[in-house]
């Protein structure tokens, strides 16, 4: 049997998919086109770099990334943000933020997203008042349905989210990624370091320096999916790795508990059900109401 030509029926399988991608850029595109300036709230991630890469294409200048400095924020994601700001030509500005100065979010509550956020447009604000913009967030539509008290501050602020606006979930902002030659089209998530802290124990710098050393500590030992979750007051680590990798997780288990009791842990454990996101949430209905 011989192949059949694809006519305008029989496309190839992913033909689909990349029509769907270029949908998306184009619907993204359009909506920042419509704004006057923007100042792109820019940790590196896949969404804000995504957000910060395509409002200089439709923007040029009148489109700032501007990244967020604080204990929070690990050193190699900051100097990702910066190489990925570097290679695209972004206009590119680090702020230092105080989040850690104010007591509601040191004392880790529920709404500790809140007042992170909170710091975040007190910093972002004077610089979008210059340029005449709009803080813009790399929120996606998959976000919304998660618990993110940062998006109450979001919408005090008046800040929009393009992503959403376009209609982009995150397997979207991948695909798009991945169209536009992006490297971060495939690159883990990396929420900031204070989300590995048991809801209820302060976050402090010392705790956020352990689960950074920690977390890097994995990934030279050839974790790159791994969380470092801080319990009883930062002096039990306990360890995500992805499903796959708990028998090796397991076999090195003497290198590990090195690694994390190094970076300043007292006790190390494995958790066996494996790497997720949002994994401390389930600890929401014990907090305090």
């Amino acid at each position: 049997m011989t192949d059949r030509p694809n006519s305008g029926g029989d496309r190839p399988a992913d033909a689909g998919r990349v029509d769907a991608a270029g949908d998306a850029v184009a619907r993204l595109m359009d909506r920042l086109r419509s704004e006057d300036a923007v100042v792109v709230a820019y940790s590196g991630g896949a969404d804000s770099a995504l957000l910060a890469f395509a409002a200089a294409k439709a923007l040029g200048r009148r489109a700032l990334a501007v990244t967020a400095v604080s204990p929070s924020l690990a050193a190699s994601e900051r100097a990702a943000a910066r190489d990925f700001a570097r290679a695209h030509g972004l206009a590119h500005l680090e702020v230092c933020t105080d989040e850690g100065d104010r007591p509601e979010y040191a004392a880790n509550g529920a709404d500790r997203c809140y007042h992170c956020k909170s710091a975040l447009f007190d910093a972002l604000t004077p610089l979008a008042a210059a340029m005449g913009a709009r803080i813009a967030l790399g929120t996606n539509l998959d976000d919304l349905g998660d618990h993110r008290p940062g998006q109450r501050a979001a919408a005090e602020r008046g800040a929009i989210a393009p992503l959403v606006d376009a209609g982009l979930t995150k397997a979207d902002v991948r695909a798009v990624s991945r169209r536009l030659g992006l490297v971060t089209a495939d690159k883990p998530a990396a929420p900031c370091l204070a989300s590995r802290v048991s809801y209820g124990d302060p976050v402090t710098p010392e705790i956020l320096r352990r689960i950074e050393t920690a977390e890097a500590a994995l990934r030279d030992l050839g974790f790159p999916v791994c969380r470092v979750r801080a319990h009883a007051g930062g002096t039990l680590a306990r360890v995500e790795v992805s499903g796959a990798d708990i028998p090796r997780a397991c076999e090195l288990r003497e290198r590990v508990d090195a690694a994390v009791r190094g970076a300043g842990f007292t006790f190390c454990s494995l958790d066996l059900s494996g790497f997720a996101s949002g994994r401390l949430n389930a600890l929401l209905p014990l907090l305090p109401s």
